[in-house]
């Protein structure tokens, strides 16, 4: 199984939803595009996070030095992101796939996140609550929708609040894999108690 994680904006908690799906599959993990924090990476922060033995940390296909949009990270480093060179690892495991912010960030002048979704990948998409979340969620889903790509789950990122997850999974009919909370910290134990909580959903993708 492949999962590409995406999110309805920057900072919605993929990160920390990658490390739990691929801890709980015990999947490998690669984020295809990494733009700023190259010695502190999100390909770093999730094998921090995952205490399995079996996960593979497969390398970036482009490596960015500013915390940027991807397209203009890409120029600042005098390079231009080519999806044909973004080669998807070979793996006889689960592979997760970490998008870079919302699937309508540009990767370059014409091709966008929502371009690195292969059909055979099952879409994960990250909601975090806040005002006008619920709004970005639906724009994420239709943008996907427009693309005919399906969604497998949602997963809801902060504190419980019903009424914007019920409206949200009324409105789509997205099963819901799982809410993480504001935890104080993440760290491999939360990781794995998250893994455990959302383990059955993510196998019966």
């Amino acid at each position: 199984m492949k999962v590409f994680i995406t999110g309805i904006g920057t900072d919605v908690g993929k990160t920390i939803a990658s490390a739990i799906v691929t801890e709980a599959l015990e999947a490998d993990y690669w984020k295809p595009i990494q733009a700023g924090d190259l010695d502190n990476s999100d390909s770093h922060k999730v094998k921090t996070y995952c205490s399995n033995q079996k996960s593979q940390f497969h390398p970036n296909a482009y490596a960015l030095n500013t915390p940027a949009s991807p397209h203009w990270a890409a120029s600042i480093d005098g390079v231009t992101i080519d999806l044909n060179q973004i080669i998807e690892p070979i793996t006889s495991n689960h592979l997760v796939i970490e998008g870079a912010g919302g699937v309508l960030v540009p990767l370059n002048e014409v091709d966008c996140v929502i371009d690195l979704i292969q059909k055979d990948y099952k879409v994960l998409i990250v909601s975090r609550h806040y005002l006008g979340s619920i709004n970005h969620t639906l724009l994420t889903l239709e943008a996907l929708k427009g693309r005919k790509i399906n969604v497998a789950g949602i997963i809801f990122s902060g504190d419980e609040n019903k009424a914007t997850e019920e409206i949200i999974l009324n409105k789509t009919n997205v099963k819901c894999i799982g809410r993480i909370d504001n935890e104080p910290y993440f760290d491999a134990n939360v990781i794995a108690y998250y893994a455990d909580k959302f383990k059955e959903n993510l196998i019966n993708l």
